[in-house]
């Protein structure tokens, strides 16, 4: 199964954001990595260069490779709607995300690695495909025999913003959560412009 697996510090530097989460490396270094990576001065960025910049952040932040991102990104475009919006609707529904964001596991990788080791169940059927759809009235749920991993207990027991997530509903207690809609843009946290995405693409 393909995915990044590269050095996750530097690749935040290189985007100027910390899309893996809080990171002391990134905090302590946020320049671009290399000899002249703290160097004052910067070379203004062309429009194509600002544009694949917030491409790159939002593959990188979801775990999304080229050919995924470009695919959905036509679907994105294909649907009723503003297109940047409804591409991270797509993206917020892979399940993966949604294991991270319901707080079932600590980071979209560890959210990853559940989903494929079958550890998670979608309607009361195991589901091993990270990017797989969930769609608005689906049940997502931790296995019952996984629901004592340590991973698992560890990350609902400190995962608290999932009540920020107005699309998402959880229960700790049964470890299930149901999605209810797709979110609107302005709900989504990532600080990515999708505006230029699209714009990208669009040549």
């Amino acid at each position: 199964m393909a995915r990044y697996t590269g050095p996750k510090s530097k690749k935040a530097r290189a985007l100027g954001e910390a899309i893996y989460g809080f990171d002391r490396a990134f905090e302590k270094k946020k320049y671009k990595p290399g000899q002249h990576g703290n160097s004052k001065r910067r070379k203004q960025k062309s429009d194509y260069a600002s544009q694949l910049m917030e491409k790159q952040k939002a593959k990188y932040t979801y775990g999304v490779l080229e050919r995924q991102f470009r695919n959905l990104f036509k679907k994105a475009s294909s649907k009723k709607g503003v297109t940047g919006e409804v591409l991270f609707q797509l993206l917020e529904a892979r399940l993966d995300n949604v294991v991270y964001r319901l707080g079932i596991a600590p980071t979209r990788r560890a959210a990853r690695q559940l989903v494929s080791h079958k550890h998670i169940i979608v309607n009361g059927i195991v589901n091993n495909v990270p990017s797989a759809s969930i769609r608005p009235g689906d049940i997502v749920a931790v296995r019952g025999k996984s629901q004592g991993l340590d991973v698992v207990r560890a990350s609902v027991a400190n995962k608290s913003d999932v009540r920020k997530f107005g699309w998402l509903e959880f229960n700790p207690d049964k470890m299930e959560g149901k999605f209810l809609e797709f979110p609107s843009r302005e709900d989504i946290p990532e600080k990515i412009n999708e505006q230029l995405i699209v714009e990208l693409y669009s040549k």
